[in-house]
């Protein structure tokens, strides 16, 4: 699970996206932007591959101004969001392992959508999640990552998670999480590698970024 080290491509939502610097570290990756990005994208000076949506949250001056050097890619599906139309067009890119950006909406449920169109794509692409130096992985089965020493952790259960872990500053021994009831956020590690098993359920692992690269989640 989780064992290669690099991304297929970037998927920016019309959320809060990071700095400049951030898709620079990506250049080389192609770069899906939803038709509600494209302007916040351009705002920063970076181009995306790809614009995919209904293209309602687009103005018509940021398609004409990026015609040429960005792909249009109109999906008028109004029974699906434009997060699930850029997955659905990376899938058909054969583009599995996708570091999605924005996913933080502008509004509550915008945001809380976008988490749970994560976690259902989640079971059939791989795909890692990144705001401000953090990073949230879909886990459905146990792993064991290389943390650095004390380094913050996250458990966070979607929507409850049996877990037993090691390697935690506060270990957890056969005990449920459940959203509403118990999470686990703000763990820190010990040092060395620290091992989750999921008993059932299924989680948010969240972690410091390693950009370029990818979190590894070792089964």
């Amino acid at each position: 699970m989780f064992k290669e080290d690099v991304y297929d491509a970037v998927v920016c939502l019309n959320g809060d996206i990071p700095d400049i610097d951030v898709f620079e570290s990506y250049a080389s990756l192609p770069l899906i932007a939803t038709d509600g990005a494209a302007a916040q994208l351009l705002d920063i000076g970076v181009g995306a591959d790809f614009i995919v949506g209904d293209l309602d949250s687009v103005p018509i001056s940021i398609l004409d101004a990026v015609r040429g050097t960005t792909e249009i890619i109109p999906d008028p599906d109004q029974d699906s969001t434009d997060f699930e139309k850029a997955l659905r067009f990376a899938s058909t890119q054969l583009w599995g392992r996708l570091l999605i950006v924005g996913v933080h909406g502008k509004e509550m449920e915008h945001t809380l959508n976008n988490w749970s169109v994560l976690m259902r794509n989640a079971q059939m692409m791989t795909l890692s999640a990144y705001e401000r130096g953090r990073v949230a992985i879909p886990v459905f089965n146990s792993f064991m990552f290389e943390s650095t020493p004390d380094e913050l952790l996250s458990l966070i259960p979607q929507p409850s998670a049996r877990i037993t872990t090691s390697g935690f500053v506060w270990p957890l021994t056969d005990e449920m999480l459940t959203l509403g009831v118990r999470e686990g956020a703000r763990n820190r590690s010990v040092e060395g590698p620290v091992s989750v098993e999921l008993h059932e359920g299924s989680l948010l692992f969240f972690c410091d970024a390693r950009l370029p690269l990818s979190p590894v989640l070792e089964a």
